[in-house]
């Protein structure tokens, strides 16, 4: 329960409201942490607030965050030799085990990118593990694509697909317009033998994973990334319930049949 020091070495940022934070240890480093995983960033003074890991890379930390309360735009606003708290890794982890041998399919909307990241880089890392790789991205406009140079670095490649779709367009979009569901329909994958790995507003997450079903992925094979307002990370206060499930260390990744129930529930 006690944060860990670490230290800003990298900040770029990705968009007006969001940027990528690049952690070091300064003394003792947290545990490694699973793909999918979250941590307690703590902004001294202001508070603390649950941030997924969009990497893990030679022991640093990366996070991206954006600025929507108090102690995000403080931790937003952090700059290079600058000093964060951090206490995780908390929760459930994406399963890439299960996919071994398998077609993958991501679907990610908006900031749900920065949770799933960490999938296209175990791909790269292992890409004989598994069978075809398939990104598919949605963003409210083009301008509030995340990771964009890295999108059009995978869009490179020869081993993995990666389709971009935006709800309102530009005049210089030259891209898919419509929700990100609309892709699942012409991904390239053998549903029986796919996996899929989805995360965003829960809302896109609910229709995304109903549209993966349809497709004929089973549903033990559909996982989500759900967010809740965390506080303690351990399941004690209570904040982050979601029906049964305490989604600070039961989630947030959850295999679609043991949350569509929940997700059903009009939130008043």
């Amino acid at each position: 329960m006690t944060p860990r020091m670490y230290e800003v070495v990298a900040r770029r940022d990705d968009l007006p409201d969001t940027v990528t934070l690049t952690l070091a240890p300064v003394d003792e480093q947290c545990p490694t942490p699973a793909i999918g995983q979250f941590n307690m960033l703590w902004a001294f003074g202001i508070g603390e607030a649950p941030i997924s890991l969009a990497g893990f890379e030679n022991g640093h930390l990366i996070h991206t965050i954006r600025r929507v309360g108090a102690v995000t735009n403080s931790l937003a606003a952090s700059t290079t030799g600058d000093q964060i708290g951090v206490r995780g890794p908390y929760g459930t982890g994406w399963d890439l085990t299960r996919a071994a041998g398998r077609d993958v399919l991501v679907v990610a909307g908006g900031l749900g990118l920065a949770p799933v990241r960490p999938i296209i880089t175990e791909l790269f890392a292992n890409r004989s593990s598994y069978g075809r790789a398939v990104l598919l991205v949605g963003a409210r406009t083009p301008d509030a694509l995340l990771y964009r140079d890295e999108l059009e670095q995978w869009r490179g490649r020869l081993d993995i697909e990666v389709e971009v779709t935006v709800d309102s367009a530009t005049p210089s979009w030259r891209g898919d317009v419509g929700v990100v569901t609309r892709l699942v329909e012409r991904a390239p994958i053998d549903p029986e033998n796919t996996t899929a790995f989805v995360c965003g507003p829960e809302v896109m997450m609910r229709f995304a994973a109903v549209s993966v079903v349809d497709r004929g992925v089973p549903a033990a094979e559909v996982m989500l990334s759900l967010e809740r307002n965390m506080h303690c990370a351990i399941g004690h206060c209570g904040h982050c319930q979601l029906g049964p499930e305490f989604i600070c260390k039961d989630g947030p990744v959850v295999p679609w049949p043991r949350v569509k129930p929940l997700l059903r529930v009009a939130e008043r």
